[in-house]
């Protein structure tokens, strides 16, 4: 890792102690809803961004949500840690996008896309891989923030946009722009952090599958599969989709269900 990647990684601020609490709350054994909410409430910002979220079209809701206790009955436990940890997460890294030629509202959208595609795909596949991967759904791509950073101060915006042109992949782009891929920045980021480490393994090899520990292989697989479909600069695209349900035939993974699961997404975003 180079001295400008350590250098932004290592000037981040700090996670808000209500965010170590979610984080603790998160690997308890035992997990009340009331619990919970107890820890959210503190956070004005975190309970605004859960109501946002789980009033948009991709959940479906037939009410409006209003309260913060209405959001978890209805978002599940783990699901709404992932938002108060996710959007938490996208404020603290918050800076310029253009280098992918989105913004924080666009990053925002196909990452909460990404958590429920991963939930309504997992849902019918298993229960522990869901709960396993919806934060990681959430946040994988959060190293893109130091990346654009990076591109964008060292001047090599164009640059970076020609090698997407030139028909590149996001992350060779990166690693030929900067030296790294955002599986591996996110990962960084999250070891400065000190998250749990369960989180830092599936997310760091996601552009690096072939490097993955045998253990977390299906785990940073599917990771993929999610992040391709619900790419932030084309999320939920046909070409995309097309591209994700063949990483998850290459990988033998549940296809069936993952079409399943794009269908019911795709049905919902028609009411945005």
């Amino acid at each position: 890792m180079n001295s400008i990647i350590i250098d932004k990684i290592e000037s981040l601020p700090p996670l808000p102690k209500t965010i170590i609490e979610i984080e603790e709350f998160r690997q308890s054994s035992e997990k009340e809803a009331f619990e919970l909410l107890k820890i959210i409430e503190k956070d004005a910002l975190i309970v605004s961004t859960l109501l946002k979220v789980s009033n948009s079209a991709m959940f479906g809701f037939r009410s409006k949500v209003e309260t913060a206790s209405k959001a978890i009955n209805l978002l599940g436990i783990n699901f709404t840690i992932s938002i108060a940890i996710g959007g938490t997460v996208q404020n603290l890294l918050k800076t310029n996008l253009s280098a992918y030629g989105i913004n924080s509202d666009d990053f925002m959208r196909a990452s909460n896309l990404a958590t429920t595609l991963t939930s309504l795909w997992l849902t019918k596949v298993s229960f522990d891989l869901k709960e396993e991967l919806v934060l990681p759904a959430l946040l994988q791509e959060a190293g893109k923030f130091i990346l654009a950073d990076i591109i964008d101060s060292e001047g090599k915006t164009e640059e970076f946009k020609s090698l997407l042109a030139s028909g590149k992949t996001i992350a060779e782009a990166e690693k030929e722009a900067v030296g790294m891929s955002t599986s591996q920045i996110t990962a960084a980021i999250f070891k400065h952090w000190k998250l749990s480490d369960n989180l830092i393994n599936v997310i760091e090899f996601v552009d690096d599958i072939e490097k993955c520990d045998n253990k977390y292989k299906e785990s940073t697989q599917i990771l993929e599969v999610i992040k391709t479909i619900c790419c932030v600069t084309d999320a939920m695209s046909d070409e995309n989709i097309e591209k994700g349900i063949a990483k998850a035939t290459e990988y033998n993974l549940d296809v069936k269900n993952l079409e399943k699961a794009i269908e019911k997404l795709q049905d919902r975003l028609l009411d945005e």
